[in-house]
């Protein structure tokens, strides 16, 4: 099976910990875990909270409210 993209990626990292990225249409990772997980269930579940989180509310300070 090849990999399609847009795509979430677990992956072991350098310790042997389980982390995630997300890579976006064209392949380029856009968002990363910001932890280390013991447990490979633990990972899916970061990107199940990700994913669930799409309605989330996006917050800009006021000072940069009118940046471009």
């Amino acid at each position: 099976m090849q990999r399609q993209y847009p795509s979430y990626f677990i992956y072991r990292d350098t310790a042997g910990l389980w982390r995630w990225r997300y890579d976006a249409i064209n392949g380029r990772t856009i968002a990363v875990s910001s932890e280390s997980y013991f447990n490979r269930s633990d990972c899916q579940r970061g990107i199940d909270i990700m994913k669930g989180s799409f309605t989330a509310p996006v917050w800009i300070p006021d000072v940069d409210a009118h940046a471009a």
